[in-house]
């Protein structure tokens, strides 16, 4: 049987600042991550955006979620968790949750590329 990675990288924006929650020896941060595709539809274009659920977990002593802030761009890379729970309700919910092992700040792409400056050539005698 082949092994199956549950893996995942991915680049997109935070939707709103990351809630960041402090236990005793670890910190864990969730937040939203809008991502989207250009879908073409005869001469029609859209575009398609989606939120998803990340967290991202780090030790006390390596708390660092600077990059969690509303609009950036960041690239994460995790594993895909599943979750269930029953409400007050009794009712059965579950949702698949995005653990960010790593992100990163994500440097955006150029809309047009850039023009390289001639040398100057150099005086023949």
């Amino acid at each position: 049987m082949k092994k199956v990675e549950n893996l995942f990288t991915v680049t997109g924006f935070v939707g709103k600042d990351a809630e960041i929650r402090q236990f005793t020896a670890s910190s864990v941060a969730r937040f939203s991550l809008a991502v989207g595709r250009t879908e073409k539809n005869g001469e029609e274009t859209t575009r398609v955006s989606a939120f998803m659920a990340m967290e991202t977990w780090r030790k006390n002593e390596n708390a660092s979620f600077e990059l969690l802030k509303k609009g950036a761009m960041i690239t994460a890379k995790g594993y895909f968790k599943p979750e269930e729970w029953t409400d007050q309700g009794g009712v059965k919910h579950n949702r698949i949750v995005m653990v960010a092992t790593e992100f990163f700040a994500t440097p955006e792409k150029e809309t047009e590329p850039s023009k390289k400056k001639a040398s100057p050539k150099k005086n023949q005698k």
